[in-house]
């Protein structure tokens, strides 16, 4: 009699506390920057994975239209956290914005010029009399005459043709530009196919400009510091996986998880490889992965400023947390 009242008691109690389980899982919602591509492998790896459950999280990982638009969105509060470029941060936050970096993965400057294969284009000053292409939301934008004034050219010299991001590509496949203006990792693998290239780095002419990594306002690193902890938390352990031999699973889960978008794994992996690649500044190698380095926003910042991108430099701390980050 006792022990059937015992297992009365505790099946009362399993049952009262399953709706505090239930409440236990915290809701994000984190929008990427585009259109699935590998850059946005930690997070569905991590769900397939099932990290984010272990967590304690429930993450609605939705598809982008640019890093400017979900910039956007985030600053407003329709969504909780954004991955982006966030060398778009200096000039938002100057403009009102609240929003601030609290993981870094790619911290390398990753913006490149894409050229045939086989042309002999390899730094600025190869592009004088060439044609290129990039549409006008681009991170590229306010970086193209400090980029050109640093092989000794101006838009007198090349020519820089603006079109719809749709057209982006078509353009530069079509072969009606000798150059494409983008980031290495979404556009390279991209390009082996319909027009095999190879990149002129922006960094190689000393552009400084941080990459990949998630955003949130002020108010919500505040209120939800837990569990963007956790966030992170997750997204180190995913790319460090995948770092660490485990890209095909990155590429499965990134197939899985969209599977109407129709992506070539040949495409995706190699976009996870690069992404890996441009991980690490000299200030931030052997630091945790999402770790950020003072040195590279004041080098980011200073070079803004030079660029005429922004009227006064703010303090690195104000675009910035490494709180989060374990």
């Amino acid at each position: 009699m006792h022990s059937k009242i015992f297992r009365r008691a505790l099946l009362a109690a399993a049952m009262a506390l399953a709706p505090l389980a239930a409440s236990a899982q915290d809701k994000l919602s984190v929008r990427m920057d585009f259109a699935p591509w590998g850059i946005q492998a930690g997070m569905h790896l991590a769900e397939v994975k099932g990290w984010f459950k272990e967590a304690g999280l429930v993450v609605d990982v939705q598809d982008g239209r640019g890093s400017g638009n979900t910039l956007q969105l985030v600053n407003a509060g329709q969504v909780d956290v954004g991955q982006i470029q966030l060398g778009l941060l200096a000039q938002s936050r100057e403009n009102g914005a609240t929003v601030k970096s609290f993981a870094g993965f790619d911290r390398r400057t990753d913006l490149v010029v894409l050229v045939d294969r086989d042309s002999s284009i390899r730094k600025v000053q190869d592009f004088k009399g060439k044609t290129l292409v990039v549409f006008a939301a681009s991170p590229w934008a306010p970086l193209i005459d400090l980029w050109l004034k640093k092989g000794g050219l101006d838009r007198n010299s090349v020519t820089i043709s603006f079109v719809d991001p749709a057209a982006l590509w078509g353009t530069y496949t079509a072969k009606r530009a000798d150059g494409l203006m983008s980031t290495i990792g979404s556009a390279l693998p991209v390009a082996e196919k319909p027009r095999p290239s190879h990149g002129v780095l922006a960094e190689d002419a000393g552009i400084a400009f941080p990459s990949y990594g998630l955003i949130a306002t002020e108010a919500t690193l505040k209120s939800k510091a837990d569990v963007l902890k956790r966030l992170v938390a997750t997204q180190q352990k995913a790319w460090a996986y995948m770092r660490d031999g485990g890209i095909e699973e990155g590429v499965a889960a990134m197939l899985k998880q969209r599977p109407d978008a129709r992506l070539d794994p040949a495409v995706q992996r190699e976009q996870i490889k690069i992404t890996i690649d441009f991980f690490d500044t000299p200030a931030t190698k052997g630091k945790p992965i999402g770790w950020q380095a003072e040195a590279d926003w004041k080098q980011h910042i200073d070079m803004m400023v030079a660029a005429g991108a922004l009227k006064s430099a703010p303090k690195p701390s104000d675009l910035y947390t490494n709180d989060l980050i374990q």
